[in-house]
């Protein structure tokens, strides 16, 4: 999970964690590696996830990297438990080699000894992330596996709702330039054909998930984990004028139903194996 110049919040972002994590095992699970040595995860986020393709793969040498300090001293707290013996408990006994580190996306690139990279809802946050994608493509070695998957719901209400109130005359002074919406992710096709120009056999889909949710007006609780951080981080003392609005515009757009909000949510995924 890339960090721009707003603080995460690690707690608040695994808030809604099943719905969250599905996307990441509905990629993963479409990677064939049989036995990767070296395996990154880009944007680990608390790193929850990533321990997961350690246990999936425990001969690899598994990296988690996120440029939010938060996210990683949470990851770490992973690791710590895993290394402090039987007396841990359960986690002492996850497979090694799984570390975590602080660092930026875009300074990143595969060498020779990398199998798999993974990276889940987190370049949707690095501006340009295509061409940075079109350059680590060359760098990988045949045989090796990139997985990718990005949101691509910015033109939902949540997003649309908030884009126009930021736009507003009230707030556009504060929030000229905060939201990024129309070069934040590309449509599937583009990134098949990047996928493809840099060597790899793509295999490239979309899923909606229809996700229930349950709370008082849930919708603004999911985008105050992700979507919404740059506007309160940018807002400071007058972010809870911003939050009555906005969440009497989302409380319109997505009514509570007989059994609780419903909440589409597209994603773009990509997987690839380098020829």
């Amino acid at each position: 999970m890339e960090e721009q110049a707003f603080l995460w919040e690690p707690a608040k972002y695994v808030e809604f964690g099943d719905f969250r994590n599905r996307p990441f095992f509905d990629l993963t699970s479409r990677i064939t590696a049989a036995s990767p040595r070296s395996v990154v995860d880009l944007g680990c986020g608390p790193g929850n996830l990533t321990a997961t393709l350690s246990e999936r793969w425990p001969g690899a040498s598994v990296l988690g990297i996120d440029s939010s300090a938060a996210m990683v001293a949470e990851a770490d707290r992973l690791s710590t438990t895993r290394d402090a013996g039987p007396a841990a408990g359960a986690a002492a006994n996850q497979p090694p080699g799984l570390a975590f580190v602080q660092g930026d996306i875009t300074s990143w690139a595969p060498d020779e000894a990398t199998d798999v990279v993974v990276s889940n809802a987190a370049l949707q946050w690095v501006p340009g992330h295509l061409d940075i994608m079109a350059a680590w493509l060359p760098a990988l070695r045949p045989g090796a596996w990139l997985g990718v998957q990005v949101p691509g719901n910015f033109g939902a209400p949540s997003h649309v709702l908030m884009r126009e109130l930021a736009a507003s005359a009230r707030w556009r002074k504060q929030l000229d330039g905060v939201l990024r919406h129309d070069d934040a992710v590309g449509e599937p096709a583009e990134y098949h054909e990047l996928l493809m120009r840099g060597g790899l056999r793509a295999d490239v889909w979309e899923t909606t998930y229809n996700q229930l949710l349950q709370g008082e007006n849930p919708v603004l609780e999911w985008v105050r984990g992700t979507g919404l951080r740059p506007v309160l981080a940018a807002l400071g003392t007058d972010s809870a004028e911003f939050e009555r609005e906005y969440s009497a515009l989302l409380a319109e757009a997505y009514p509570r139903g007989g059994f609780g909000t419903l909440f589409p949510f597209r994603r773009i995924f990509m997987v690839g194996e380098k020829q």
